[in-house]
């Protein structure tokens, strides 16, 4: 059984391919797709077979899914290609003869009004007229999201956002990753949904109040209106594209689009989410 990962040099991929050693699969029967040959060094020194292939070169997508059983489709990057970029993933495994798809894809994608949720819909759509069986991994954000402000939340002793009282149902890429290893190693996930989220449902306050505890620090939330959001971040300096994907995410938390107690995550993983605290620290 041989099991693909695409992006497997980024931090979630890496981490799968990470979990899949841990879990007993031989390194030999782990094919990491990348983009970078230079940047999966580690990766082709462990026994990983490395086959390099770009997103939007489906030839080489082709010939990087020979002989694969099961893929794991991790979400491309280029926001605004993504759908062009995953069609080509999937018209290649299919042409490759892959048995089953996983694909990361976002909470509640089909309802939520997160920008984001846009390319992912999309591609839920291309899997379900493939051919080949999928599975789809509808990850809430990451609590790694805020590691790069934090240093700036502390300093200011002000967490800004928009996201009203809503709740985030968040967890850390590591715990996402574990639930993609999960599926990928056991059966009966053909055609299954899972809505991941973590344990710990929060609002801004309690992120703030959490900040605090681990900073040892005054921190609290501030609300802004969602425009308003958008154009502090792009005062600071961040791409347009980039302002409006948070300010769209904040609002979502807003509405409850990255909220859930599915319970999914933990069923997949067989244990509690890790706590925000002890990934922020």
């Amino acid at each position: 059984m041989t099991t693909a990962v695409t992006g497997a040099t980024g931090h979630f991929g890496g981490l799968v391919v990470d979990g899949l050693i841990e879990r007993g699969v031989a390194a030999s029967d782990i094919v990491a797709i990348v983009r970078d040959e230079a940047k999966a060094t580690s990766l082709a020194d462990r026994g990983v077979q490395v086959r390099v292939a770009d997103y939007g070169d489906v030839d080489a997508l082709r010939s990087a899914l020979a002989a694969v059983d099961k893929l794991l489709l991790v979400s491309g990057s280029d926001i605004g290609q993504r759908v062009a970029q995953h069609t080509n993933v999937i018209d290649a495994a299919e042409a490759a003869g892959v048995s089953l798809i996983a694909y990361t894809s976002l909470l509640k994608a089909d309802t939520s009004g997160v920008s984001l949720a846009v390319e992912h819909v999309a591609t839920e759509q291309r899997l379900a007229a493939s051919s080949i069986p999928s599975v789809l991994l509808r990850n809430g954000w990451y609590w790694e999201n805020y590691e790069g402000s934090l240093e700036q939340i502390i300093g200011s002793g002000v967490l800004l956002g928009a996201a009203a009282d809503g709740k985030l149902a968040a967890a850390s890429r590591a715990d996402f990753a574990a639930a993609a290893v999960q599926v990928l190693l056991s059966d009966g996930h053909e055609g299954r949904i899972y809505e991941l989220g973590g344990d710990e449902r929060l609002t801004y306050t309690e992120l703030a109040a959490v900040i605090a505890q681990v900073s040892g620090k005054p921190v609290v939330y501030k609300d802004v209106p969602e425009a308003e959001y958008r154009s502090i971040l792009e005062g600071a300096g961040l791409p347009s594209f980039v302002a409006e994907m948070l300010a769209s995410a904040d609002a979502g938390v807003a509405r409850g689009d990255l909220d859930t107690d599915s319970g999914d995550l933990q069923k997949l993983i067989g244990r509690a989410s890790t706590p925000v605290a002890e990934i922020l620290a």
